[in-house]
């Protein structure tokens, strides 16, 4: 095993030449993400640990490692393990991001705390399995035993990538129970998997980061087994629900549970691009495809349904009804990063940029202490139900919550935003591709011998100029590629000419990929201009919940209509947008033209239906603001649209 360059830290790492860029390669130093990451570090981490501490989600492993589970009510749902987890793996990128010695010593008290509860066999899990509890296994339809293991193998990669190598107790441990679940999973041991995915993606990055290829094998033969009827049925939930309906390979769309359906996609992305199944690459692919265009919502979120938090059918998505789970957006967030990677696709990035903007930002509260678990696109009536210091029930839009009785979302967005400079740009042999935009700086290093040092200077996402400066290139051609994303027409991007020949002309850049070739030396600078007035976005006439409506983004932001901002005394639902001027730049957010007309009167006691058309009703004008939809219940509990009715 060679120990790792910790520069090169990153969440993913597939065995091919292009690869995301390492937590050490970048530096966020101001802007939109950059105090989105400090806050993380500095609240959000901090108030997960203290959440679980009080709730006594940790203190059920120090039960299992004293042996005292018997006669105690083990407080926690089945899957809480999985939270503390989560939270390792995102001190882990933490530590490897800014190398904090007390996010370090954080980090090494908490994963002593799980390692001594792991059994001699490798199995560790506090629900099951000791005194007083149910066996090992024996509800693996909703018992989420691997994916609690899934969720520690990834705290491990996460380990094993920051620090000088796998000599660590946590990875120790990791690999005990992942040398576990391959006895008791393996060919010729139990054929059976588990209702919520996971497992396959730990197993898949474990193999990568240790180079053992057994986990791959594993991961592949998880991935295989669903989509055949293993997994008994939950109340009211068929087999589409865990995607147990059809083989992975086999599938058109993803269905079911939306988390589950994207955890089980990604793996299955590392499973063909570790094996070489490019049939398996273009099963996701396929899914990937189907899913944005027609079940995906216009933040990127994912999941129309409350019920099963799962996809609907094509076209079902209703804004005020969008589950659109924050977890759901980072396993998102988890597919199209492995499948930019696989095939250099832009709208693979693109969609990345529109899911962390609109669905990972919007759900931490400001100061990284509360958050949403869903992310409706319409709140009829103001939120009302926060508990402010005691555990809600799953916040399905409206306020910001400090803890859930199922609490998945705000480990996950931890884990995200301490591993987020990881995503910013790709490296392929000579060519470094800036995916995501932010101030800061890069020194990359080429796949074929030097570095490219970059700074990048900007504004966005308000300000679509980006300024790149060469800081430092090695003494042959090299590619600079800028992404143009799908929304950017008329964008124009100005490289230097030829050494010592000054800066050229703008030339136009279609949405995709702008490259820039040449001999760079310190100095010279790359700039790229992006649209980013506000602009109507109209729903795709076959969304029945939505006709009639139009929306207001600007560049990668999706706007939003807030009570807040209406004049005294107006209801939301009076609201008419008028699309004939165009809507304004005002702030981070635009000015839009409206008509506020309030409904004609109707006989008293009868349905809300008549016999023909409405007649015009008189109606006032007015501007109106619309502000980021990732701010919105900032200022206390509103009603908010994101799609507003025309005339």
């Amino acid at each position: 095993m060679r120990h790792p360059d910790t520069r090169l830290a990153r969440p993913v790492a597939p065995g091919t030449s292009r690869r995301g860029t390492g937590l050490g390669e970048v530096r966020v130093t101001g802007g939109f993400w950059a105090s989105r990451l400090e806050t993380n570090a500095s609240a959000t981490l901090g108030h997960c640990q203290e959440w679980m501490e009080r709730l006594g989600w940790i203190a059920n492993f120090d039960r299992v490692a004293a042996g005292t589970t018997a006669g105690h009510v083990r407080p926690g749902w089945q899957f809480s393990d999985s939270e503390v987890y989560k939270l390792l793996e995102a001190l882990a990128w933490e530590h490897g991001r800014t190398g904090d010695v007390t996010v370090n010593a954080t980090f090494e008290a908490l994963a002593a705390r799980v390692v001594a509860a792991q059994d001699a066999d490798g199995y560790v899990n506090t629900c099951y399995g000791h005194a007083g509890q149910a066996p090992r296994y024996s509800d693996l339809s909703a018992g989420h035993e691997l994916y609690c293991t899934g969720h520690l193998l990834q705290a491990a990669v996460a380990r094993i990538r920051t620090t000088a190598g796998p000599a660590d107790p946590l990875v120790a441990a990791a690999v005990r129970a992942a040398e576990h679940v391959c006895r008791e999973f393996g060919p010729g041991a139990r054929e059976a998997l588990c209702g919520h995915p996971e497992i396959e993606v730990g197993l898949a990055e474990l193999g990568r980061a240790l180079g053992e290829p057994r986990y791959t094998a594993q991961a592949a033969l998880f991935v295989e087994r669903r989509g055949h009827g293993t997994l008994a049925p939950v109340a009211l939930l068929g087999p589409q629900y865990f995607q147990d309906d059809v083989p992975v390979r086999d599938a058109g769309v993803w269905r079911g549970h939306a988390v589950r359906a994207l955890y089980l996609a990604a793996a299955a992305v590392d499973v063909a691009v570790d094996t070489g199944d490019d049939e398996l690459l273009a099963a996701v692919e396929r899914q990937w495809t189907r899913s944005v265009e027609r079940r995906t919502h216009l933040t990127g979120g994912m999941g129309s349904r409350h019920q099963d938090e799962g996809f609907g059918d094509d076209w079902e998505l209703p804004a005020d009804r969008a589950y659109c789970e924050t977890c759901a957006g980072v396993a998102s967030v988890m597919v199209s990063w492995r499948l930019l990677l696989a095939t250099d696709d832009v709208r693979y990035a693109d969609l990345i940029e529109r899911t962390l903007y609109n669905v990972v930002a919007a759900s931490p509260r400001a100061d990284g202490r509360a958050f949403f678990y869903a992310n409706p696109l319409q709140q009829r009536t103001p939120g009302a139900d926060l508990l402010p210091d005691d555990v809600n029930p799953r916040a399905e839009g409206g306020v910001r919550a400090p803890w859930f009785d199922v609490s998945c979302c705000p480990t996950n967005v931890a884990r995200t935003l301490a591993s987020w400079p990881a995503y910013t740009a790709t490296v392929d042999g000579d060519t470094v591709t800036l995916a995501q935009y932010a101030p800061g700086d890069l020194d990359v290093r080429l796949d074929d011998g030097g570095t490219l040092g970059l700074r990048v200077t900007t504004r966005y996402p308000t300000s679509g100029h980006v300024r790149v400066q060469i800081t430092s290139a090695p003494d042959r051609p090299v590619t600079l590629r800028l992404r143009v994303p799908h929304w950017a027409g008329g964008a124009s991007v100005t490289a230097p000419r030829a050494a010592g020949a000054g800066q050229g002309d703008p030339r136009p850049a279609r949405p995709g990929w702008a490259a820039v070739r040449r001999t760079f030396t310190p100095g010279d600078v790359v700039t790229l201009d992006l649209p980013t007035a506000p602009r109507l976005t109209w729903p795709d006439p076959r969304i029945d919940a939505l006709r009639g409506t139009v929306a207001v983004e600007r560049g990668p932001l999706v706007l939003c209509l807030e009570s807040h901002d209406l004049p005294g005394g107006t209801d939301l639902a009076d609201v008419r947008l008028d699309p004939s001027p165009a809507p304004r730049a005002h702030g981070d957010g635009a000015t839009v033209r409206a008509r506020i007309a309030p409904p004609p009167a109707a006989p008293e006691g009868t349905p809300p239906f008549g016999s023909g058309p409405p007649g015009p009703a008189p109606d006032d004008t007015a501007d109106l603001t619309l502000i980021p939809y990732h701010r919105w219940a900032e200022r206390g509990p509103a009603v908010m649209r994101v799609f507003v009715p025309t005339p």
